[in-house]
């Protein structure tokens, strides 16, 4: 199998399939080396590495060249971080193509407003099913039928009222699979109880992410797993765990003018694990 129909199988069996974020080629090796089966690019977390930035930041060039470092690091399956398509639908065509060039196995395509305005907003649905359209047609002209289109929705986050939220991910989930995405990724899940109701409602597997402010200390894994979930993304983990090692490193260093504290934490990589990392 190609690392395309590999995801596909994964998000079938695995039941969830975990997909931590990375940001360049060494967070993608590190998730690989722990025993993850999938890596998933995350446009936040690469703006945050790269221009200490919000994911807006990140510009097409620079998500496609840091998608394919993480390509190249791994050797499992990739799935891009296609943000909005990166305009209408003719340039989602475009933005799949070029995502399919660098290896992807899949890419996440979201409905909501890019930049975000002050307050999270969503497009029309009917646009979000023309860009699955145009990725799918993408992907075919590309001989990449397989690849997975996972298709996001903000709605949920830009609703004040909860259940609403809810409902409009539902309704928005059901038509995004019936346009030819793979799986619905909804947003801003922060209980059981709103993944269960997610995912009796969604015709077709669901995707949530799972680590976040928002819902560390109210959702876990197991939870998700228990509500049928099919995909678990960690949408900033990485990147969080890496700014707090370094922030504390430097401190340690700072305070103390020796490197006992560090050492003592940990936080130090050893020759052994850095040639682990390197092993291709």
């Amino acid at each position: 199998m190609n690392d395309r129909q590999i995801l596909q199988e994964l998000l079938k069996v695995e039941q969830p399939l975990v997909m931590p974020d990375a940001y360049d080629g060494l967070s993608a090796r590190l998730i690989q080396m722990a025993g993850f089966k999938a890596v998933q690019c995350s446009g936040f977390s690469i703006g945050l590495a790269s221009r200490a930035a919000p994911e807006q930041a990140v510009d097409f060039d620079k998500n496609l060249d840091t998608t394919r470092d993480i390509v190249r690091a791994v050797t499992i399956p990739v799935m891009a971080d296609g943000e909005d398509g990166f305009g209408p639908p003719a340039s989602v065509y475009k933005t799949v193509g070029a995502f399919l060039d660098v290896g992807v196995s899949g890419i996440n395509l979201e409905d909501q407003v890019l930049p975000t305005p002050k307050a999270k907003d969503v497009i029309d649905p009917v646009l979000m099913v023309e860009k699955i359209k145009a990725a799918r047609d993408a992907a075919r002209d590309k001989h990449a039928a397989d690849m997975v289109i996972n298709a996001r929705t903000d709605a949920l986050a830009a609703c004040d009222d909860r259940l609403k939220g809810i409902a409009e991910a539902i309704i928005r989930g059901n038509k995004y699979l019936q346009a030819g995405a793979d799986l619905v990724f909804v947003t801003a899940v922060a209980t059981p109880d709103e993944a269960k109701r997610i995912v009796d409602g969604i015709e077709g597997p669901v995707s949530i992410a799972a680590g976040m402010p928002y819902n560390i200390n109210t959702l876990t894994i197991g939870q998700l797993r228990a509500c049928g979930v099919a995909r678990v993304s960690l949408p900033a983990i990485a990147v969080f765990s890496a700014i707090q090692a370094i922030k504390k490193t430097l401190l340690i260093i700072r305070d103390s003018d020796s490197f006992e504290g560090i050492i003592k934490e940990g936080l130090l990589c050893s020759p052994g694990d850095l040639s682990q990392v390197l092993l291709r």
